[in-house]
């Protein structure tokens, strides 16, 4: 990625699958990272109820006073929640479990699909990109990630059932784009949890990107036990040890993400 749009507004890239355990957070916490490192200003919006991103980079529950939540209900614009984090040039607006019931509470509201893109108005000239960790779930406050967001990166986990659902998350994408953002599109898949050792994996990588072509990236995020370690030190893995596999491939898929973005028009 490497400017912002014109008018100096964010670039917005939601990070979304309806399927759970698929490496969303884990993408979302270490590709900000990496773009901070290149000198970006970065801004991690958490929507998930679990709040894994706020925990994931080292936001004590008890700094969290103004979340996502208290963006989709108005109380709150996206600039009164941002929260600096350790990393240099990324910042993060935390969750709430509060957003357990946003689904609910959206139903009757104005505006529904676009209370978010409204609360981010604010942001202009402060960040260079937002990445929003989007629940596992179709709901509204998916929706509203979507109806925000200028493109979708989609992770998808190198298992049988891999494909299952994603052709839903497609027409999902597809029904946004005629009907509330005909700006989205999706920036790329990235096929996440790969084993060399498991056949499977590469069947289903195979299999993806005969569906997708170069919509898949290159870079595959292998299953590595230092991932899995990072988040209980509240640090990216990419903090938490830089020459691991797993470091090494989201510096990469970082790259990938960077020269995609070159090509899209400003």
């Amino acid at each position: 990625m490497t400017r912002p749009k014109d008018n100096g507004e964010p670039r917005i890239v939601a990070i979304a699958n309806q399927k759970g355990g698929v490496g969303k957070t884990t993408t979302a916490i270490n590709l900000a990272t990496a773009l901070a490192a290149c000198e970006k200003r970065v801004l991690i919006l958490d929507i998930d109820a679990q709040g894994n991103a706020s925990t994931g980079l080292g936001i004590d529950r008890r700094a969290r006073t103004i979340t996502s939540y208290d963006l989709f209900v108005g109380r709150a614009k996206a600039g009164d929640a941002v929260v600096p984090t350790s990393i240099p040039n990324l910042s993060l607006i935390s969750s709430s479990v509060d957003l357990a019931g946003a689904e609910i509470e959206l139903v009757d509201m104005d505006r529904r699909e676009f209370r978010l893109k409204d609360a981010l108005g604010g942001l202009k000239d402060r960040f260079d990109y937002v990445l929003i960790d989007c629940p596992p779930a179709l709901g509204l406050t998916t929706l509203n990630a979507l109806v925000a967001a200028d493109a979708v990166l989609v992770p998808l986990q190198c298992e049988f059932y891999a494909l299952e659902g994603l052709s839903h998350l497609v027409r999902t994408i597809e029904r946004v784009k005629r009907a509330f953002n005909p700006r989205l599109d999706i920036q790329g898949l990235v096929l996440t949890m790969y084993d060399k050792r498991n056949n499977l994996s590469d069947q289903v990588a195979a299999d993806v990107r005969a569906h997708f072509g170069e919509k898949v990236y290159e870079t595959m995020i292998p299953r590595n036990v230092r991932i899995s370690e990072a988040p209980s030190f509240g640090k990216p893995v990419l903090l938490y040890d830089m020459q691991c596999r797993g470091s090494q491939a989201y510096i990469h898929l970082a790259s990938e993400v960077l020269k995609r973005e070159r090509r899209v028009p400003a």
